[in-house]
């Protein structure tokens, strides 16, 4: 099987040798691109598995490269940047990234979302109709939802919200994008809402919803369901 193609755009050169070097260790074949015209180029004549795409680019801001991606490509996009505010994150979010890691960063860390957004492609692909995290058992196909066993009773919104969050698992959801899918259009300002049926789902499928193992928070950001990886 060949090995999983990771495309790197940062202007940083440090940031793209440490990359290069981290995830040709763990097996990886690793492209780099230090702007974001290059990136595209390269992301167009040899697709990525994963992209890792710094957002301060010379040439244009990664934002917009994230546009263009996924204008045309469903690859995994994972942020690395130093911009910190929460609307950056939500921007790049909105657009398409499936993950966001400001700068500084652990290695250790970044592997592991890079894990993720791997299985999360693989289930894009694969479209499970069951997924098994723990003692929590989601069948998509039967709309069944159990822990335990024992089933769990859902009102038709909170089955629509974890059917939306499953259906993405691994990857960040932005507040909007969740009130979009499930409430529809007009609905993206009423995070309250959101946060009350989140509550509500907690209380019936996590074994402490205090400490959610399952539906976890990106504070100011949105919601991520945790995949098995993350556990």
């Amino acid at each position: 099987m060949a090995a999983p193609h990771i495309l790197v755009i940062d202007d940083d050169v440090y940031i793209r040798r440490l990359l290069r070097s981290s995830l040709r260790e763990r097996g990886y074949r690793v492209s780099v691109a230090a702007s974001g015209e290059e990136g595209l180029d390269m992301a167009a004549s040899d697709a990525a598995a994963v992209v890792i795409l710094d957002l301060n680019l010379p040439d244009m801001d990664g934002v917009e490269v994230c546009r263009q991606l996924r204008s045309w490509s469903d690859m995994p996009i994972v942020v690395l940047s130093a911009r910190d505010q929460e609307m950056e994150k939500v921007r790049a979010l909105d657009l398409g990234a499936d993950d966001y890691l400001t700068k500084p960063f652990s290695p250790h860390e970044l592997l592991a979302r890079v894990r993720v957004a791997l299985r999360h492609a693989g289930q894009r692909q694969a479209s499970p109709a069951q997924l098994v995290v723990g003692d929590l058992s989601i069948d998509l196909a039967r709309r069944r939802v159990a822990r335990d066993g024992e089933d769990v009773r859902l009102t038709p919104t909170e089955y629509d919200l974890l059917s939306a969050l499953v259906g993405q698992a691994g990857r960040v959801l932005t507040h909007s994008w969740l009130l979009q899918h499930v409430w529809g259009a007009g609905y993206e300002e009423n995070v309250q809402n959101l946060h009350v049926f989140i509550s509500q789902l907690r209380r019936k499928i996590e074994p402490e919803p205090a400490r959610p193992r399952f539906i976890l928070t990106e504070p100011g950001i949105g919601y991520r369901f945790a995949t098995p990886d993350a556990q």
